[in-house]
């Protein structure tokens, strides 16, 4: 069964992953490095894009060494990755010419503040599905063109590359001979129109982004190259790209209308399945691309948290109130509750339904009872918080009620915030026996483009559920929760006007 082996390459915001699975989906062996994080200055976030290159082929090279496989082995590989992060390389040398600019960069909140002055929102949302925001590509990239000595005349003379982090993988790659996305990827950019499948002239002239830097669009699920051979000995198929979310949705076997995912991750993202139909929201979520794996456009609504799992990363590194990730669960559940103390991680701005780059983090209720479990406490419980407000506006867009979340990433181990997070929900909570669905969704589309599944059917039975966790808690006292963090969230915002 070797030959029919998938390696994923998942990239992450903080880290860079490799993971090789079977034709069972199941995982034969991993490897990952920490990727450096680098803030030149408040609100700004960056990465080296020559690093995240650099660590993704170490994990690749490394995760098949551990599951003692050669290249001939792999049908085929498949990219998942964070989204919206903007990449800007030399086409000639494929060396960036700037650090890439991470997803939770907030630099260009003044020029997205401009373009709403100037009444382009509604243009821009009945598009791309996307809101104005620093969030996507669009202005990230015009930035760069602007602040890149000759990066614009360079660009327009066809000299540059513009990607996301999809894009960047690919390319290197393949030795610089693919330069492409898909439509889960380019649909996160401001420049994509959801309805045609295609680069739009008029978004590209209110961004000022020249079409020569462009990547082709290609299915999610597709073989459109194939790796450069000195890489692994041997070439192997590229045949799965996919931005992580809509990757962990397809890993999922969320592949239905209205079956939806929650991603624990550096931040939080849940998603519904649309079908074909491009849901519009009146709720503050945004209209996605899912994959897509054959010629029908698939969409899927979408609410982002930008501070998930990383405030627990705050609590370890920054305060010092736990030494490992894992500690806070048992912390936390040292308390009963939270003691009143109500924790808005806005480290970056509120994402959805709130979409507010300025607002920062606040922690309201302290009293000189409060201790550091309360704040581990408080600190779960806004993981879960922020995404019951998304249930509340998916429910409200879709005009159905959430049968079921399923849950994935890092932070879905942690069982004390999935009880909170059903209880919240009123709705079971649903852990798979693999967590790792983002690379296993890259994994998939990448078997199916190579043959090693024959349709989604094939794929939905690969999936198990570890433990269902049951709402305990009565509606009233879950809503008055509610209510406590939806005052919480308006005091953040007082604050920030």
């Amino acid at each position: 069964m070797t030959a029919h082996c998938l390696l994923a390459l998942d990239q992450g915001t903080t880290s860079s992953r490799a993971i090789v699975f079977d034709a069972q989906g199941g995982m034969r062996a991993t490897a990952q490095r920490e990727l450096r994080q680098i803030y030149p200055q408040p609100g700004w976030v960056e990465h080296d894009a020559a690093e995240i290159w650099r660590d993704q082929l170490a994990v690749a090279r490394e995760a098949l060494s551990r599951a003692g496989l050669r290249a001939a082995d792999i049908a085929a590989i498949g990219i998942t990755n964070q989204r919206e992060t903007t990449v800007l390389w030399e086409r000639a040398s494929g060396r960036p010419l700037h650090n890439a600019l991470v997803w939770q960069d907030r630099r260009t909140a003044d020029a997205c503040a401009r373009l709403k002055a100037d009444g382009a929102e509604t243009m821009v949302r009945q598009k791309t599905g996307l809101v104005l925001d620093p969030y996507f590509s669009a202005t990230k990239l015009a930035w760069l063109l602007d602040h890149v000595p000759g990066a614009r005349e360079r660009a327009r003379r066809g000299e540059l590359a513009f990607g996301t982090v999809d894009s960047w993988l690919a390319w290197n790659l393949s030795g610089g001979r693919l330069h492409v996305s898909d439509p889960s990827n380019a649909s996160r950019t401001s420049l994509f129109n959801i309805h045609t499948g295609d680069w739009d002239a008029e978004l590209l002239a209110l961004f000022d982004i020249p079409r020569e830097l462009l990547p082709r669009i290609v299915r999610s699920s597709a073989l459109c190259g194939e790796t450069a051979p000195e890489l692994f000995g041997a070439a192997i198929p590229i045949g799965g790209m996919a931005g992580d979310q809509q990757a962990a949705l397809f890993g999922q076997a969320c592949h239905g209308e209205g079956m939806a995912k929650n991603t624990y991750g550096t931040g939080c993202f849940l998603l519904m399945h649309t079908g074909q139909r491009a849901v519009a929201s009146n709720n503050g979520l945004i209209t996605t691309c899912a994959a897509q794996t054959g010629d029908a456009r698939e969409y899927a609504l979408e609410g982002s948290v930008f501070i998930g799992g990383a405030v627990v990363q705050w609590l370890r590194d920054g305060l010092g109130l736990i030494r490992q990730a894992a500690d806070i669960e048992p912390l936390a559940a040292g308390v009963p509750d939270a003691g009143g103390v109500v924790f808005v991680p806005a480290f970056a701005g509120l994402g959805a339904p709130h979409w507010n780059p300025h607002v920062r983090g606040t922690l309201t209720g302290l009293t000189r009872g409060t201790t550091a479990a309360h704040i581990a406490r408080a600190a779960l419980e806004a993981i879960a918080f922020q995404s019951a407000e998304l249930v509340q506006a998916m429910a409200a867009d879709s005009g159905r009620p959430l049968a079921e979340l399923r849950v994935d990433g890092g932070a879905a181990a942690n069982g004390l915030l999935m009880q909170i997070q059903a209880d919240l929900l009123g709705a079971p909570v649903i852990r798979p026996r693999i967590l790792e669905t983002t690379a296993l969704g890259a994994a998939y589309l990448a078997g199916l483009a190579a043959g090693v599944w024959k349709n989604r059917e094939e794929i939905a039975a690969h999936w198990a559920r570890e433990r269902t966790f049951e709402p305990a808690l009565p509606r009233t006292a879950a809503e008055a929760r509610m209510a406590d963090w939806r005052r919480a969230v308006r005091c953040a915002l007082t604050f920030a006007e």
